[in-house]
């Protein structure tokens, strides 16, 4: 669902991580002595070098500049395809919830006093307005003009992010963020449980505005930058799994996904589970389904069935019936199954 975003933020840290390790190795490179043996190319290297301390200062700022933009762009890519979303699953305007209604009217509103300026001449009066028109009036056919969803100042810590994702209504963030498998991962095993998500978003912004306004006060070593591309790219899982889950629990009050079943027992190697399902309903071969639990939410196909050790490519389901499936992903027993339609 919001996959191809995630997998463009991954593109782009590693492709920071890479430029950073190389930095690094180069500079071990340039730094041994072996005169005798040095090819041409080192030697030139090391005739125009800048100074160590600050090539590590031009390498710290470009990394954490460019770090902070991946998380601002991403948070803001998945606001612009989550607004996609919602006009499929509430055709009315009126069933929207509230607080996305009263966003859509202040941002156009702040759209329409600001036409005149650069960043927003792309769009016409008809775009900006049209969509809250037919909103109000006819009730359908409506869109969110992402535009007016997109418009903050300061930068995305923890509470502006709450609050920027609440007014597209997006809930229940930081929660999530604190519980999500891999942040929790990176604080305990690279920051020995010595700090938090909130501090560690902080840090990096901090860093980033130092580096972009001023002097930074504190050079990090490439070992501390690698570790904060670690960090952001689990912070980016962490929001399109949320994003995931609150579009299938908005689909489900609609109707159009449904609980159908929980994982009672998983067994790794194969990547197979036992669902004992909950819901009269029928599973192919190839089918994908959600698997949902708290902080977590995970795409999954389905490779085989099985039902009383016959493999077999469909079944109707029966009420408490324990149905064997086997995933392309990995998972854990508890998950709850979802199927959408």
């Amino acid at each position: 669902m919001f996959q191809d975003i995630l997998e463009t933020v991954r593109e782009d840290i590693s492709a920071v991580r890479l430029t950073t390790k190389t930095n690094n190795n180069l500079r071990d490179l340039i730094s041994r002595q072996s005169a005798e043996e040095e090819l041409e190319l080192i030697v030139k290297l090391k005739q125009d070098i800048p100074d160590a301390e600050k090539w590590r200062a031009y390498e710290h700022c470009a990394v954490v500049t460019r770090l902070y933009s991946i998380y601002e762009r991403f948070t803001e890519d998945l606001v612009k395809k989550w607004l996609l979303v919602l006009p499929k699953i509430y055709l009315n305007y009126s069933e929207l919830d509230e607080r996305i209604q009263n966003t859509h009217m202040i941002g156009v509103g702040k759209l329409l006093t600001n036409l005149n300026k650069n960043r927003y001449k792309h769009l016409p009066i008809e775009k900006v307005m049209s969509g809250l028109y037919l909103g109000v009036t006819v009730n359908q056919g409506y869109q969110l003009l992402p535009e007016a969803f997109l418009i903050h100042e300061q930068n995305l810590r923890r509470e502006i992010l709450e609050q920027f994702l609440a007014d597209a209504g997006i809930s229940n963030v930081w929660s999530w963020i604190d519980k999500y498998r891999k942040v929790q991962f990176f604080l305990e095993q690279v920051r020995g449980g010595k700090s938090n998500a909130e501090g560690e978003l902080l840090n990096l912004i901090n860093y980033r505005n130092e580096a972009a306004h001023g002097t930074p006060q504190k050079i990090l070593i490439s070992q501390s930058l690698l570790e904060f591309c670690n960090f952001v790219e689990a912070l980016c899982e962490a929001l399109t799994e949320l994003m995931t889950y609150q579009v299938i629990q908005k689909q489900e009050s609609v109707g159009q996904a449904k609980e159908i079943g929980t994982i009672t027992e998983w067994f790794k190697t194969p990547k197979a589970a036992i669902v004992k399902m909950q819901e009269i309903t029928s599973l192919t071969v190839g089918e994908s389904l959600f698997m949902v639990s708290e902080a977590y939410c995970q795409l999954a196909k389905i490779e085989s069935i099985q039902v009383n050790d016959e493999s077999i490519s469909v079944v109707q389901t029966v009420l408490e019936q324990e149905v064997g499936l086997k995933f392309d992903v990995d998972a854990k027993r508890g998950l709850r199954v979802y199927q959408c339609f």
